[in-house]
This record gives structure tokens, C-alpha cells and sequence, in this order.
């Protein structure tokens, strides 16, 4: 199977069976076999209703339902895992995403070798309250991922080699940052296609302030899983020694002023009166408690059943 589309969606009756036509409409243009995954995400305004009907006339088109609203995350990666065609397309159902950009996609990933191809819209319909974020957003997020190239990270309009969507997990809410995951899990081919942003036709957007504060815990998270999750003890023994190291010199100095002002016969106040005393001690036992958060991550990892599961591209005479 050339194509698998995965529509992740929540309350959008309105526009599926408009989506429907479009990429079948496209899908016949261009002599593409191919399915379309909808996963409904606990919708309640009869969009597994659309979903079912949509299936009878278009034999191409199969559902998963949800018994209640999890999220996108989850719903593209039981997509992904349902997905069998040599390139994956990920969509959002409604309809600002174009189906017509999906032969050149195609080609990206089977021709110029992409492993996945993020679209950017370059032009957008969203309000102020929307894009101002999104673009903080996506400039922090290129920032700490590596990944240069691209512009918009959270576009639901992606293609990937049907490999890489089998060698992902996404959770919580970790889908805006897909070619993160994707690059973590040693596919680094990323590219990126201008793509039409179309105004939004029917209902209304699950945008709101929360994913965007949510959105930078998220990528704090997975900076750090990706950077220190299998070695801990780099991150927190380091930091806890430091601490430690700066405490400890700091208690020193307090000492050997309270010492030096009784040897030279000076009035001194005891140790326990300087407030710098208790910062030192209080570094000193922050320190440690890092040092052995470390060390706990470290013994937590080295018991892990996937400790050493890492990703295997091609073996050569395998026994």
C-alpha cells in the first residue's frame, strides 16, 4: 500500500465528509492505493455516526473510536500503530489542511529520501492570539530540539517513511514535537514543505493558552529524557557536586574569619549569627540530595528492562 492517512479528530462532523471526497478525489488523480485511518477522539457531536457511514461508501476508509476524549497525542500514535502503508500522512479534519499537498509529500519522503516532511504554513488564518505564541513557540522549540530547518513544528499536515511512525511513541501531549522524537529515535533526514493554510469552515478551534504553557513543559521533558534519561547521574551528580563544593568553601570562609578574629583579637559574633553560615549549610545538604537523586536515577536505570533497547537501522550476515 503506496499512502495511510491518519486523521486524528474531535468534533468534526461537519467536515468529514467533505475531507472524505477531497482525499479520495486526490488519492484516484494520482493512482495511489491507500487507506484512511479516522481516529475519533470521544466526540459527542456524532462524529463516529459520519465516521461509520463514510466507511460504507469508501471501502479505503476504516475508524477507531475512543470511549472518551484522551487527547491527539494518543490518538495518532493508535493511528501509527494501525497504519500500513509505505508513507504516512498525518492530517487534522478540519479541512485547514490540504489533501492536495499529499502527492508531493509522497514524493519527498519515497524520491528525495526524507524521513519525515513537516509541513509549514508559511501563511496563516489564525488569529493574533494564536500566532504571536506559535512562533515563540516554534523558536524555542528549534532552538533546544537542533532541528534548524524547520518552522513549525506543531502543523498537522506531516509525511513519514512508514518505518518511523512504527519506531515513535507519542504520549501526553507530545505530538507537537514529533520530529524531536523522531530525530531522538535516529531519524534525522527532517525536511520541511511550505504547505496552504486554509481558514477554518466548520466548527470551532481546541486552541487555548494551556497547550501553549503545557507545550513548554512538554519539550523541557523531553530535552531531558533525550539528554540525560539513560544517565542521570550526569545531570544531578554534577549539579549536587557543585553545590556541594561551593557550600563546603563557603562554610570554610565563614570559619576562617570566625578563627582568623581570634587569633588577631578582633570582636566577633558567633558563626551561628551570620546568615551566610545557614546558605552554605543549606547548599551543602541541597547538594547531597541532589548527588543522591542521581544516584537513585542511575540504579533505577541500570535495573530497567529497556535500559539497553536501543534502535537497530540494518544488520549485515545476521546469525
Amino acid at each position: 500500500m503506496d499512502i495511510s492517512v491518519v486523521v486524528p479528530l474531535f468534533n468534526e462532523a461537519d467536515s468529514l465528509p467533505e475531507l472524505a471526497e477531497w482525499i479520495d478525489r486526490v488519492m484516484a488523480a494520482n493512482g495511489f492505493s491507500y487507506e484512511v485511518i479516522f481516529v475519533d477522539d470521544g466526540s459527542t457531536d456524532g462524529s463516529w455516526d459520519v465516521i461509520a457511514s463514510l466507511t460504507e461508501k469508501f471501502p479505503s476508509m476504516r475508524g477507531i473510536s475512543f470511549r472518551r476524549n484522551y487527547g491527539k497525542s494518543p490518538a495518532l500514535n493508535t493511528g501509527f500503530r494501525a497504519a500500513q502503508g509505505d508513507v504516512v500522512i498525518t492530517m487534522d479534519a478540519d479541512l485547514q489542511d490540504s489533501p492536495d499537498e499529499i502527492p508531493e509529500l509522497y514524493r519527498m519522503i519515497t524520491e528525495d529520501g526524507y524521513d519525515l516532511v513537516s509541513g509549514w504554513k508559511k501563511k496563516r488564518y489564525d488569529p493574533l492570539s494564536k500566532t504571536i505564541p506559535t512562533k515563540l513557540f516554534n523558536a524555542t522549540a528549534r532552538k533546544v530540539s537542533g532541528i534548524k530547518n524547520l518552522h513549525d513544528f506543531n502543523c498537522g499536515l506531516k509525511a513519514y517513511r512508514g518505518e518511523v511512525v512504527k519506531h515513535i511513541e507519542v504520549y501526553g501531549d507530545m505530538h507537537r514535537y514529533i520530529p524531536y522524537l523522531a530525530k531522538n529515535a535516529g531519524f534525522g533526514k527532517i525536511g520541511e514543505k511550505v504547505v496552504q493554510h486554509q481558514a477554518r469552515k466548520y466548527g470551532v478551534t481546541k486552541f487555548g493558552l494551556d497547550r501553549f504553557v503545557n507545550g513548554y513543559l512538554d519539550l523541557a521533558t523531553l530535552w531531558f529524557t533525550g539528554k540525560f534519561g539513560a544517565k542521570p547521574m550526569h545531570f544531578f551528580g554534577l549539579l549536587g557536586s557543585l553545590m556541594f563544593f561551593i557550600g563546603l568553601v563557603a562554610v570554610m570562609v565563614v570559619g576562617f574569619g570566625k578563627l582568623y578574629a581570634v587569633w588577631a583579637g578582633h570582636a566577633y559574633r558567633l558563626v551561628t549569627e551570620s546568615p551566610y553560615f545557614f546558605l552554605a549549610l543549606t547548599m551543602m545538604v541541597l547538594g547531597t540530595m541532589l548527588f543522591l537523586t542521581g544516584f537513585l536515577g542511575e540504579l533505577i536505570v541500570r535495573n530497567s528492562a529497556g535500559r539497553n533497547n536501543y534502535e537497530i537501522k540494518d544488520t549485515i550476515n545476521p546469525l
